[in-house]
């Protein structure tokens, strides 16, 4: 079949975009990212790996919100320099846009966090320059993903749920998309990731190239209920799949230093790729070997938030409102590997008490189904950040083969 001609808005490091090539039909034509660690990982990805001879031209680092310039270019920027804009490297028509807006203003966990509920973060409304790159190059169809949070999230003054605004700009601009949102989203255990993850996976469809709403309505229904469930995984995945494989690196006797870095662990005999763990002090050591015996044992005496709650308060002296401690059990999916695990990995714990440690970065590289030739640079608290905001790649392999197949499904 012909090569489907896509791009990647907010690409980040490229996790929905690798999935995307790794599935063999698609060209990627050009990736927009602001962020100079992602932008730099996904272009060296896109050319090491993928054998794109211009990738330092095609991912394109700039502001998606300065959209009129990021489709026509720009010339002499102090910060982005000077670029050709995406009609340059797209040059005709186009199949598919992917990609979607960063999702902390529409996290739940970060309406916590936040002091006015995100209400009043700008990135509640980045979906506005999302479409408007879709209304200026009228691609077939889009694919948005993003938190389920993005349906209950109300921005502003709180009048409005982010969700209906979004869907009202998507049919406004000619594309029809779940009148029912809450059926769009995915939990990713399904299909093979050994994590529990669930995001929202917002199929768009031009309605001029499909017949209109209502021809539409019955495509996405076949979508979501036929197309992309068809590439469901029969096992569901585990921690012990993911990593169990990797060198153990085991609490040293007395700590050191290599190359300027304080280690408390030893490393792997032979080199893998982001398998270095991070310091921890021996009072996080034993905690960490405690928790992950008792759970190892079947005891389970800190099973519960509150008991979790009491411990940190016991050995830190600190309250928190939420428990800070968490293991990833063997036999089960990891929790959700964030954005937020380049902070701490406290929630992240290594299963095996003999390691007494917080998972590493190609550990979390693993449980997000990144290849181990995927690689994310020197900077571990860089790499946590990409490796938390990105869609599992086997994931966004399911789902472009599932778009693929609908598009030569209902193509004209």
């Amino acid at each position: 079949m012909t090569m489907l001609r896509s791009i990647d808005i907010f690409a980040g490091c490229g996790g929905l975009c690798d999935g995307f090539v790794q599935s063999g039909r698609y060209q990627t034509l050009a990736a927009v990212e602001w962020n100079e660690a992602p932008v730099n990982v996904l272009r060296k990805r896109l050319s090491d790996k993928w054998g794109m001879d211009d990738a330092e031209k095609r991912v394109i680092r700039f502001d998606v919100q300065r959209t009129d310039e990021l489709i026509r270019g720009w010339t002499g920027d102090e910060e982005y320099g000077s670029c050709d804009g995406l009609e340059k490297y797209i040059d005709g028509s186009l199949d598919v846009v992917i990609g979607g807006p960063p999702c902390q203003a529409y996290s739940i966990a970060g309406r916590v966090r936040d002091k006015n509920g995100m209400r009043l973060d700008y990135r509640n409304y980045l979906f506005e320059s999302y479409i408007r790159v879709i209304r200026h190059f009228e691609p077939k169809i889009f694919v948005f993903e993003n938190v389920p949070g993005i349906l209950s999230a109300r921005p502003g003054d709180g009048s409005f749920k982010i969700i209906d605004r979004i869907r009202d700009e998507f049919d406004k601009a000619g594309y029809a998309v779940l009148s029912d949102l809450s059926k769009a989203v995915v939990d990713m255990t399904e299909y093979g990731v050994p994590q529990n993850r669930k995001r929202i996976i917002i199929l768009g469809l031009n309605k001029k190239y499909y017949g209109g709403s209502k021809k539409c309505g019955k495509i996405l229904y076949d979508f979501y209920t036929r197309i992309l469930p068809f590439y469901k995984s029969d096992h569901v995945m585990t921690v012990r799949d993911a990593i169990s494989d990797l060198p153990k690196l085991f609490p040293l006797e007395k700590d050191i230093r290599i190359d300027g870095h304080h280690l408390s662990h030893s490393l792997p005999e032979l080199p893998v790729d982001g398998h270095i763990p991070r310091y921890h002090s021996q009072r996080d050591i034993k905690i960490f070997r405690m928790l992950a015996e008792d759970i190892l044992s079947g005891e389970r005496k800190y099973e519960s938030t509150e008991a979790l709650k009491e411990l940190y308060t016991k050995v830190t002296g600190k309250v928190s409102n939420v428990h800070k401690y968490h293991v990833c059990e063997w036999d089960k999916p990891s929790n959700l590997i964030p954005a937020h695990l380049y902070k701490d990995g406290l929630r992240h714990i290594h299963p095996d008490p003999e390691q007494a440690r917080t998972i590493t970065v190609r550990e979390a590289a693993r449980l997000q189904t990144f290849d181990d030739d995927f690689c994310f640079g020197k900077s571990m608290t860089e790499a946590y950040k990409m490796i938390g905001n990105a869609v599992p790649p086997l994931f966004a392999k399911k789902l472009a083969l599932a778009v693929s197949d609908m598009m030569e499904k209902y193509s004209k």
